[in-house]
Order: structure tokens, then C-alpha cells, then sequence
């Protein structure tokens, strides 16, 4: 049955990767990217999914549906396709939605005698406002007995921890005054903000060593011989360990309250989003690479200890999943680099698209075809999920 899955998507091949350098020709940023599900679309309508566009409030984001027999498992394969700001496709979502598709009508033409549902979720804006985020607060995902992801790599491998996250933007309100004549009267939202970038290296001493915290100047304020009265900052924060980003975000907003003690300003907090650390399910990752070695993947590697951090991390806390990472560039290339996307096109960009494909059908098929398979990766998951 594998052969004959993995045949189908070797049959069409040329769609599928047409498809991806159609859309990473045509790069659209987060929540804009109405081309690509268009062009991701017409072929699941076509084979006859129920298609639901628009869910979750997000006009960039759907739902395919196809049903066969009665009761069996809900598997689900999530797609990104946003591109970067100036950068276009240089992570590699362009892959992702063709691979998904290709492997979705395989197992529909092939899997005729067993009961089960695929769900294909096109998931907008991964790299900005974080899209699976929103569709989990309108309640979607929460069907899938698992989800699939496929994502561009250095190496052909799969994640075994994401990093927790959380992201804000701090205005300091200030009073502005002549900087020279009566600065006095003046309260600087621009100190209030270097006390607080202050107050976060003196943190980095005592918190953990898998702690990550960053942070930027969005607006300091104006000219120099103005006091400023506004000042804005960007700050992310990051743990493997979704507990300590919560002790950690306390601490933050402490720091936060301290720099605008000191300065005698006002902090303004805005809490952005907040993305979750994986539950690592081990036996959908060992499937994955085990049809990752039945179909000769390109350089397969061992998994990915620790990763950044990805919305698909609030799927897996909820779900049991996985993310293949599939090879198209050499290893150590960095993401989000123009190396990257030189390799967008390229002949191992479409060879990611169609190993992929066979290598997620594999898995899907496998689940499919053998309950105690899903019950092994849905009990190791419960039992994760309680130890936290």
C-alpha cells in the first residue's frame, strides 16, 4: 500500500512543485496570503473536500475536510505559507502546503477499506501575529486525534523541544521639558526605558541557562535637546520550560515597574502573544523517520534537541503531533538568510516536496491502518502532558 501511496505522489510530482515556486514566486506576508490558498485550495475542492474558508475571524485562514466510512481517526496536516518582510519565502513555507496536498490526495485515492477523517488546516501568518494561536482560541484542532507538520531544514530530522515565548511592547510615558533650560521639570521616558533594558541584564544572572531574553528600541523619543515623553520598547522572552516563562514574565513585569519607579515615569505594558513549549510525542517522531529512511530521505540527521519557538507549540500542547523537517540546504545554513532563499527553487527544494510528501503519507498510513499505533502515541502523550 506505501508503494502505491508513494507512487501517486511521484506521479505528480511536476504539480506539486510548480505549485511551491508558484508561490514562492509570489510571496505574501502574514495574513495577506490570499494567492496561496487559492492555489492550495483548487485542488483539495477539486478532489472533493469540504472546504471552509475564513475560520477563526482570519481571511487567510481554512479548513479541508474528507470524510471516509464511519468513526476511524482525525488526522490533521497543518500548512503555513506566509513569506518574510523583504525577504520572501527564505524559511521555506513555500514547500510546506504542496507537500501537505500531495500527501492528502494520495492516501484519499489509495485508503479505501479503512474508516478515517483528514483535516487540512491552512494556517496564516506564523511568523507575525502567529495565526494557529487565534484558530485554537475559536476552538479548531481541538478535533484531530494528531497533526502532521512538514517544515524546510538543514537536514532531514524532527524537533524534540520548542522554546515557550512570550512578547511585549513597553511604552514609557514621560513629561517632556526643554532638556537645556529646565530639564528639571522634565520626566525621560527614554531613561525609564534604558533602566529597563538595564533591569533585564541584571536579570540574565539568575534565571535559568535555557532562559532567552531579547529586546529593542521601537521609539526613543525625539530629539536630544527635548526630554522625551515617550519612549517605546520591544522585548521577547523565551524558555524551553513553559513554567519558568511564566515565574519569568512576573519577574519581567517587576523589572518593568522598577524602571519606571526609578525614572518617575509611567510603563505601559502590552502583552502581545504567547506561544507554548512542545510536548514531544517520541513515537510519532520515530515514525516519521522510520519513513523517512523507508523512502531514502537526503541526509537524515538525528533530532533537533532544542528549537525556537513556533506557534505549531500550542497545537502540540493540546494534540499529540510532530513536525518532519525535511532537507533543502546544507547544514548550518541559517533561516531567514538569503542562502535560504537562493535555495527556494532549487532541485532539492523539489525533491523536500516530494519526499516529504511520501514520508507524512507513510505516517499517515500507518496510523490509519494500525489503532494500537494512535493509542501508543495518544498515551504517551497524556502521560507527558500530566508531568508537564
Amino acid at each position: 500500500m506505501k508503494q502505491q501511496i508513494w507512487s501517486t505522489i511521484e506521479q505528480g510530482a511536476s504539480r506539486w512543485t510548480e505549485m511551491a515556486d508558484w508561490i514562492f514566486d509570489h510571496p505574501e506576508l502574514g495574513n495577506q496570503e490570499f494567492q496561496a490558498c487559492s492555489h492550495l485550495l483548487e485542488p483539495l475542492q477539486e478532489a472533493g473536500f469540504t472546504i471552509e474558508r475564513n475560520i477563526a475571524g482570519l481571511a487567510t485562514a481554512f479548513r479541508a475536510e474528507f470524510r471516509h466510512g464511519q468513526g476511524g481517526p482525525v488526522i490533521g496536516l497543518l500548512t503555513e505559507y506566509d513569506a518574510l518582510e523583504k525577504l520572501g519565502h527564505a524559511c521555506g513555507h513555500h514547500l510546506q502546503g504542496p507537500a501537505v496536498i500531495a500527501c492528502a490526495l494520495a492516501i484519499q485515492k489509495h485508503i479505501k477499506d479503512l474508516p478515517y477523517t483528514l483535516v487540512i488546516y491552512g494556517t496564516p501568518a506564523e511568523e507575525t501575529t502567529s495565526g494557529k494561536i487565534t484558530m485554537l482560541q475559536h476552538g479548531y484542532f481541538e478535533e484531530l486525534d494528531t497533526a502532521l507538520m512538514i517544515h524546510a531544514n538543514p537536514g532531514t530530522t524532527v524537533d524534540v523541544r520548542s522554546m515557550a515565548l512570550a512578547t511585549f511592547t513597553v511604552i514609557f510615558h514621560g513629561i517632556t521639558s526643554h532638556a537645556a533650560v529646565k530639564p528639571e521639570a522634565g520626566r525621560s521616558a527614554l531613561d525609564g526605558l534604558l533602566l529597563s533594558f538595564q533591569g533585564i541584564e541584571f536579570l540574565r544572572e539568575h534565571v535559568p541557562d535555557d532562559v532567552r531574553m531579547h529586546y529593542t528600541v521601537i521609539d526613543g523619543g525625539g530629539a536630544a535637546n527635548s526630554v522625551p515623553a515617550r519612549a517605546v520598547g520591544h522585548f521577547y522572552l523565551r524558555s524551553y520550560d513553559s513554567h519558568t516563562l511564566k515565574d519569568l514574565k512576573r519577574r519581567f513585569y517587576q523589572v518593568m515597574e522598577g524602571a519606571s519607579l526609578m525614572s518617575d515615569t509611567k510603563a505601559q505594558i502590552i502583552s502581545e502573544k504567547e506561544i507554548d513549549a512542545k510536548i514531544p510525542v517520541i513515537k510519532l517522531n520515530d515514525l516519521l523517520m522510520q519513513n523517512a529512511q523507508e523512502v531514502g530521505a537526503p541526509r537524515i540527521c538525528p533530532p533537533r534537541e532544542k528549537t525556537g519557538s513556533t506557534d505549531f507549540g500550542n497545537v502540540m500542547l493540546r494534540v499529540p503531533g510532530s513536525c518532519l523537517r525535511m532537507d533543502f540546504v546544507p547544514l548550518g545554513t541559517a533561516s531567514h538568510s538569503e542562502a535560504y532563499l537562493a535555495a527556494g527553487k532549487g532541485e532539492a527544494a523539489k525533491t523536500a516536496v516530494i519526499v516529504g510528501a511520501k514520508i507524512l503519507a507513510g505516517s499517515v498510513y500507518q496510523l490509519i491502518s494500525d489503532p494500537s499505533l494512535l493509542k501508543q502515541v495518544k498515551d504517551e502523550f497524556a502521560e507527558a502532558k500530566k508531568q508537564g
